[in-house]
């Protein structure tokens, strides 16, 4: 349950401190005294998105926190997702900076937002005013009819079929247009395989022939030159011959010059190295030979290559091969067409059969609940002042989406012998209120989340039904702890406690602030609530009898 709500520099609540207890309680104030602000903060804390025009003016930070206690059935969600378990109490805060920054903290360790929302959903349960506008709406009816039927699982278990589904579809119909637009390239791609393979391309070919080509286009000049060196190492005034000389000089000083030992020793390692590049020089001219035959057998091939790459849109002859066995894994494909589109179908026709299985085992966990969900709001909706109500749920088949099958409407009359019609085309405010509390009723009795919130849920009634209305609430929290914000003193009056929301002028500011009210305090509140800041004696017997009927 909610224990503790902080709240400081949020909107116009400068500090709020509040700290609240099981069983219903109630919480009043005038019109824009600030009560949504409290629903904003818990929203916050919960994992709602954050906006920085929340915090208050002249502030570069809020801090929002709440204490939730008697978690113990929360130990396994804990677990599962790493987090502090601090039996025996959840602590949750939420930080947002002027700057954009929002950090959230559970015991003190920081969690993502979606996280957060999940454990919030596991924990606290609001009914903001706008919700009763929501029962209108198929979607919603039909999350309601889930959690009543506890089909969670099962609804998870479908949407992972029916999205394994979707994705088989998916893949059929763009192997479909993919093979249907293959086809009619096929002949062209044919031809482009058949150019690509017939040129027997070889890996790191160009450039062997490019530095061919070099040599085979500056042969004649490169014979010349290997002719002049091979000329004047051979020759007898050569470069070897006049090194041999120098080397005979430097045998006959070293017997009077100690130094030129190593002169000889260095002049024998250059003939030895020269007599190496000779024999070099000599090979490399034998072999080089002016070819203008195989200079022509290389250009052509090089052309060649060079079309291919201009035509194919590449820059290297290795892209040429990547492209030939992309054609042939793409012409491969075609010719096997038949055979991957067959597969496609069978793996398709498998997940949807697999997906509508599912969704016939949800439909009928969703159907073999409405008899008892149709006797528990017909029973509510008359002690709540609708003798005569109708209230049935009809399902209809319909095509497979993420929710299953079946199309759920919420059907209703309030009148004796007035066919149920759709509840946004018959009921009214006040009918929708009674519903809306009904459901919630409902639902609360199959949820494991400890606290309920209601804002303003008893809109559009008064008087009596205002007075079943708390009863059905006072009978809801005996099982789990209910807050509830009203503007009815027949509701207020039922609470075991009971807060008030008010604004207080200070200096410039108006801050909105809460306190719990004393049973002295109460009498007066509800005597308020009735007839206004004058407050008669009557008001005030009307209010005291109103809280010692509870």
């Amino acid at each position: 349950m909610l224990h503790r709500l902080s709240i400081k520099n949020f909107v116009l609540v400068e500090s709020l401190d509040l700290t609240f207890d099981k069983g219903l309680s109630v919480i009043t104030g005038e019109t824009g005294a600030g009560k949504s602000v409290m629903i904003s903060a818990l929203g916050l804390i919960l994992g709602q998105r954050a906006d920085t025009k929340a915090i208050k003016e002249g502030c570069d930070r809020c801090v929002l926190e709440a204490e939730f206690t008697d978690i113990d059935s929360l130990r396994p969600f804990f677990e599962a997702h790493d987090l502090e378990y601090d039996e025996p109490s959840c602590i949750i805060r939420r930080e947002l900076s002027i700057n954009g920054k929002s950090r959230a903290f559970v015991n003190d360790s920081p969690i993502s937002l979606g996280l957060l929302k999940d454990l919030g959903a596991e924990l606290l349960d609001i009914h903001s005013q706008h919700e009763n506008l929501w029962l209108g709406k198929d979607s919603f009816q039909l999350e309601v009819l889930d959690t009543i039927a506890q089909s969670e699982d099962l609804l998870q278990q479908y949407r992972l079929s029916y999205y394994a589904y979707e994705k088989s579809r998916k893949d059929l119909i763009d192997l479909e247009k993919r093979l249907q637009e293959q086809a009619k390239e096929q002949d062209y791609m044919q031809f482009q395989y058949q150019q690509l393979h017939e040129a027997a391309l070889q890996t790191g070919e160009e450039e062997s022939l490019e530095s061919r080509r070099d040599l085979l286009e500056h042969a004649e000049e490169i014979k010349a030159g290997l002719d002049e060196m091979e000329a004047l190492f051979a020759e007898e005034r050569g470069i070897c011959a006049l090194l041999k000389t120098v080397i005979s000089l430097a045998a006959r000083l070293r017997k009077h010059l100690p130094d030129m030992d190593d002169i000889h020793s260095r002049l024998d390692t250059c003939l030895i190295e020269l007599k190496d590049i000779q024999r070099d020089v000599e090979r490399w001219s034998e072999q080089s030979e002016v070819d203008p035959q195989a200079l022509d057998r290389i250009n052509e091939r090089l052309n060649l290559l060079y079309d291919l790459q201009q035509k194919h849109r590449c820059t290297h002859a290795d892209d040429l091969i990547e492209i030939r066995d992309h054609l042939a894994a793409k012409l491969q494909e075609i010719e096997q067409a038949d055979d991957s589109l067959q597969a496609a179908k069978a793996h398709c026709e498998q997940s949807l059969k697999e997906a509508k299985k599912w969704a016939a085992q949800l439909s009928k966990k969703r159907r073999s609940v409405l008899p008892q969900m149709e006797t528990y709001m017909m029973t509510q909706l008359q002690q709540l002042g609708m003798p005569h109500a109708c209230f049935k749920v009809e399902i209809e088949d319909k095509s497979l989406d993420a929710n299953g099958c079946d199309k759920v409407c919420f059907l209703f009359s309030a009148n004796k012998n007035v066919p149920v019609q759709s509840i946004t085309q018959i009921a009214s405010g006040g009918e929708i209120s009674r519903l809306m509390l009904c459901l919630k009723a409902l639902m609360a009795e199959l949820s494991s989340c400890a606290c309920l919130l209601f804002d303003e849920i008893d809109t559009g009634v008064s008087g009596e039904i205002a007075h079943r209305m708390a009863l059905l609430m006072q009978n809801i929290a005996q099982h789990r702890q209910v807050l509830c914000i009203t503007h009815l003193p027949q509701i207020a009056a039922k609470g075991r406690h009971h807060y008030k929301v008010y604004k207080s002028d200070e200096g410039e500011q108006t801050i909105s602030k809460a306190l719990k009210l004393t049973d002295e305090e109460r009498v007066l509140e509800i005597a308020k609530m009735m007839s206004g800041d004058n407050v008669s004696q009557a008001a005030l017997d009307n209010a005291q009898l109103l809280l010692s009927s509870c």
